[in-house]
Formats: structure tokens, sequence, C-alpha cells
């Protein structure tokens, strides 16, 4: 007779949990007459003894006793229950969903075989006849806890939500707008001061004195007079020096070659041209910043801005150059009152100034500012016209000859 006494641990210390794997265990329950069957019992419990559920069988016993007659049946009515099982675990799944395809409605939650609530499809058992999901328990299907999300808004807010979308997508920055403008609006001045620039050098000199047409002077200057005398004029506009520069110049007979007045005026002109300069410098930063800007944050950007301000020089240049073709003489008159007092900008006919710069020096001066800017126009609106491929879109497809070519249409 074997001794069940517990035996004592041979140490005081607590004793580790013994490891139990439950990884590979599977949902079926331990004891057959705890599977549920239709009626409460399977075809092998069917005896008068049995009772349906899990009543204990036998009127004699008492709680937690089972009468020592009743284990050879109930063991093999285990074995007749594990016969009826389905064969494998493949099985059971196409039972459950079958079950779960013929119910309808959400099915009340049933427990598991372990007696706790089933997640996710519960047990279900086959027919003693073989034929699975016949006879099978309803399967249990929990609610996702993120229903709620499923529920559909009203129409409107759907639209408002939508339109939300919609503008939020084609909504453009402001930021790169506004340097696509600024640099539309200094485009043209830059052009302007670099076209007055160039027309202030020796070199222009040159090309006025020498070229075929031009009036000579009728006091005595020779070409290589104006050369040298208008030299110091165009070096005093652009360089630091004061009145002096100008004022100790003396002609071969020791008389000054300038005036006071005339002195006086090209220090008016000097203090024009270096501030006109000195904004041009400053455009010309204030625009390299918008390229910068809108190289890294705006695509095709510097285009269009650059598109938009060759197209407004256009239109600046002609209508300057229209004013100047209808009237240079009051052309000429209105610029110097804008920039000069009355009556320092005038002088008479024998005045070293107006033998070194006649009326016609002025004109071919604007006629060259004049071109100089248009030709840059042009040129800045010819590179920068909005093709397809520039703006970004896809060529057109033509079918000819049963063949499809691409056009790539401006």
């Amino acid at each position: 007779m074997n001794d069940e006494t517990p035996v004592r641990a041979k140490s005081a210390a607590p004793q580790p949990e013994p490891l139990l794997d439950t990884s590979r265990d599977s949902d079926e329950p331990a004891f057959s007459w705890l599977t549920p069957t239709d009626g409460g019992t399977s075809d092998g419990d069917n005896t008068d003894g049995d009772t349906s559920g899990g009543e204990k069988p036998g009127g004699d016993t008492t709680d937690g006793a089972e009468p020592l007659g009743d284990r050879p049946a109930r063991q093999e009515s285990a074995a007749e229950g594990n016969s009826v099982q389905p064969e494998s675990r493949a099985h059971r799944r196409a039972a459950e969903a079958a079950v779960e395809s013929s119910a309808t409605g959400n099915p009340a939650p049933v427990p598991s075989a372990a007696g706790r609530p089933g997640s996710g499809p519960s047990t279900a058992t086959a027919s003693t006849d073989g034929h699975a999901g016949s006879s099978a328990s309803p399967v249990f299907k929990e609610p996702l806890p993120t229903s709620a999300l499923h529920v559909r808004p009203p129409e409107e807010e759907v639209e408002r939500r939508n339109a939300q979308r919609e503008s939020a997508a084609n909504a453009k920055p402001v930021a790169p707008r506004v340097m696509q403008v600024l640099l539309a609006i200094i485009y043209p001045f830059i052009l302007l001061i670099l076209a007055v620039r160039a027309v202030t050098t020796p070199l222009f000199l040159w090309v006025e004195y020498n070229r075929p047409g031009f009036p000579g002077d009728g006091y005595g200057f020779s070409t290589d007079d104006r050369m040298t005398y208008g030299s110091y004029a165009v070096d005093y506009l652009l360089n630091w020096s004061g009145p002096r520069y100008l004022g100790d110049l003396v002609q071969r007979g020791g008389d000054k070659l300038f005036k006071d007045g005339e002195v006086s005026h090209m220090a008016d002109v000097k203090t024009v041209i270096l501030s006109t300069f000195g904004a041009g410098a400053l455009l010309l930063l204030l625009a390299l910043i918008a390229i910068l800007y809108l190289r890294r944050r705006s695509t095709g950007g510097v285009r269009r801005g650059l598109f938009a301000g060759s197209i407004i020089t256009l239109v600046l240049i002609l209508g300057l150059g229209a004013l100047a073709a209808l009237g240079w003489q009051q052309f000429f008159t209105e610029f110097h009152r804008i920039f000069f007092a009355d009556g320092s900008w005038t002088f008479s006919l024998d005045d070293t100034l107006i033998r070194l710069f006649p009326s016609q020096f002025w004109i071919d001066a604007g006629i060259g500012i004049g071109a100089l800017v248009l030709l840059a126009s042009i040129v800045t609106l010819v590179l920068t016209w909005p093709t397809r491929r520039r703006r970004g879109v896809a060529p057109q497809e033509k079918r000819v000859d049963g063949e499809q070519e691409k056009v790539d249409q401006p």
C-alpha cells in the first residue's frame, strides 16, 4: 500500500513554482463530459444512471466524492466522447466557421469549456454521426473596442471635413508668393541700374566721341580733349573724391576747366549716382535672398518671379521709350526736375559740361540704356517662358498612324 502522506520540504525557504508550459495546450476540455453537446449528453452518455450537464451520477454520493463503481463507466464515457470529437484542429475551425456563417446577428456570450468568457470563436463540437458543424454551440463574437470609430458621421460633417482637406491641399504658403512678387518688382530696377552703370564708363565715352555723326565741339575741343576731360568727369562720379577733383582742373591757358556752378551740379549728380548704385546693390541682395528662398521652398518660384519681372520691365521700358520719342526735350527736362533743384542744371552753350556732353550724347545714352534693358528683359522672358516641361505638365499623347507619339507643346 502506497503512503500518500506529503513529504516535508528539506528547506524552510519558499520552493520555486513549477514550470508550466501552456504554449502547446489546445482548447479541448480535459474531460469529455465537459464538452457541451445537443441536449446536454452525448450518444455514449445516454444511460439511465447518468444525468445531463454537470450533475454527478448516483444518488448516494457526497460533495467532492465519487463512487468507485462509476469510475470505469466514466472512463468509458470519456473514451466514447473523444471518439466523436473532430479529428484535427482544422476540422474544429471548419465547424466554427460554418456555425459563424449560419448565425444571424451577434450571439450572446457563451462561457468556454474552462469556465471563463471566450475570446474570439468558442469551441464547437461535431455531431456523433461525424458531420462537422451540425450540432455546434453558438459562436461568441466580442465587439471591437474601437467599434465606435466605424460609425459614419453626418453628411454635413463629412462634407465639411472634405472641404477642409481640399482647401488645405490646394492652399499655397504665403511666404513664397510674397517672395515671387518681390522678385518681380525688384527685377526691372536692377536691370535699369545695371544699364546706367554700363553707360557711365570711359568705354561708352570713347564709342560716342569716335562714332560717325557725333557732333564736334564748336569752341575748340578736339576728340582727344573731350576724351580726357570727359574721363575726369566720369571718374569723379564713381570715386569718393570731393569737388576739388573737378574744381582744380585748368585748361592750357590757365583758366579753370569747370565753373563753380558746373562743379556744384556734378556734385549733385554724384550724390544721385552713388545713391542709385547703393540702392541697386541692396536690391540685388534682396533678389538673391528671394531666389535662394524660392529655390528651396517653391518649385518653379524663381522662374515665375523672373517671368513676371521681365513682363513688367518690358511694359516699363516701352512706356518710357514712347514718352522720350514723343518729346525728348520735355522728357529730359522733367527728369532733371525730379532729382535737381531748378536753375542748378541749366548752362550756356560755351560751358565745359555742354561742350563735353551735348544733347546728342544724352539721346544716345538713353537709347543705349533702353536697348540694354530691353535686350535683357527679352532674354529673361524667353528663358523663363512657362512651357509644359518647365511647368511639370506631362506631354500630350497624339496617335499618328496607329502609333502614340508624345508631343511637347508650349
